[in-house]
């Protein structure tokens, strides 16, 4: 249970963060309205259209804040320009509490600290009670700043807040004019809060909608991928075996006599090669012997030539391994001008071909 309500809660913070991501990105493209809310010298109220994408802006608007509604006598067009518009609320300046404080140059980076802790003591709120804020801090001399600080009641601007809220605002800004003390005029900006995101109420929850189809699709692509993965997985095995049942027949048939492959591997072993013979020739006739003739018919040879002694041929063919019943099939004849003798000899050829003795 721990484990799921943390998943739910990584989930919650993961959908905010997206929605304010694409709330971001929203409100850089989208055309912002806003509404201006100044506040009159009597604590009324009058709100006039800053920019509009048409041109036409509607009547100025004057209200006081009444249980934080305005007038039921709200046209249409101020309810579609409050719409999802950004307000500016700008207090009158005598109504608020304003100071300009001096802080040494060196506790500019330290201002939010040093000021939450003398709002107690500048206003009459306490921290929790006000709301505050001020301007830019401004050199001054002897390496010192001066800061514009303004503050008011958390119960004045609650209304607007709840106002803002119910008329579908998307954000609100209170702020107030100051003059620093060399004259210059600043404004203080004392709330800006986001009320909803520009991009619509339904981000949210459309991001939730998408992350349950993402998760339900990985989840439906994981199981198909699991019996799939199963069926290859079989039908791999399955081929598998019949190789290995084709391959061990393949080597059974070559072993057998009576297959093709048995045959011809008999034919190869038992039947002579002619470079085999023609080198087992080379090895047994002399040096003084001169083959004109040589012919394989079968297992048999057949070698013509010349040579000093032929008689003495018949016994070196009989010794060599690679030859049996060596004997002349023709005479021997030795022609007028020349001095060796014209042989004809054959005989059968062993299968086997190795090195000689």
């Amino acid at each position: 249970m721990a484990l799921l309500a943390e998943a739910r809660q990584w989930f919650e913070q993961w959908i905010g963060a997206a929605a304010t991501a694409v709330d971001g990105v929203a409100g850089r493209f989208m055309h912002r309205r806003s509404v201006a809310f100044d506040e009159n010298a009597d604590g009324s109220f009058t709100a006039h259209l800053t920019a509009s994408r048409d041109g036409s802006l509607p009547a100025p608007l004057s209200f006081r804040l009444e249980h934080a509604a305005l007038p039921p006598m709200l046209s249409a067009d101020w309810k579609a320009a409050l719409d999802r518009s950004c307000i500016e609320v700008r207090l009158q300046p005598d109504l608020v509490v304003s100071r300009l404080l001096d802080f040494p140059g060196q506790a500019a980076d330290f201002l939010d600290g040093m000021i939450r802790a003398q709002v107690d003591r500048l206003t009459p709120w306490s921290v929790a009670d006000a709301v505050f804020g001020w301007a830019s801090p401004q050199p001054v001399a002897n390496d010192r700043i001066e800061v514009a600080f303004s503050a008011t009641s958390a119960a004045k601007v609650d209304p607007l807040i709840r106002l803002a809220k119910t008329l579908g605002c998307a954000s609100v800004v209170v702020s107030v004019p100051a003059i620093g003390s060399d004259g210059v005029p600043l404004r203080v900006t004392l709330l800006d809060r986001k009320l909803r995101g520009l991009a619509g109420p339904n981000v949210s929850r459309l991001l939730r909608v998408g992350l349950a189809s993402a998760t339900a699709a990985a989840a439906a692509c994981l199981l198909l991928n699991i019996y799939l993965g199963g069926a290859l997985q079989s039908e791999q095995d399955d081929l598998q075996l019949r190789i290995s049942q084709r391959r061990a027949a393949l080597r059974l048939d070559a072993n057998s006599d009576s297959s093709g492959l048995g045959l011809l591997a008999k034919r190869k072993q038992t039947t002579p090669s002619s470079v085999m013979v023609l080198e087992a020739l080379s090895r047994v006739l002399p040096d003084t012997t001169y083959v004109t003739e040589l012919r394989i018919e079968g297992p048999k040879v057949q070698v013509v030539g010349l040579t000093q002694d032929a008689p003495s041929l018949i016994r070196l063919m009989e010794q060599s391994p690679q030859f049996t019943r060596a004997t002349f099939f023709a005479p021997t004849t030795r022609a007028a001008n020349e001095t060796a003798e014209r042989f004809h000899v054959e005989a059968d050829i062993t299968a086997y071909f190795g090195s000689g003795s």
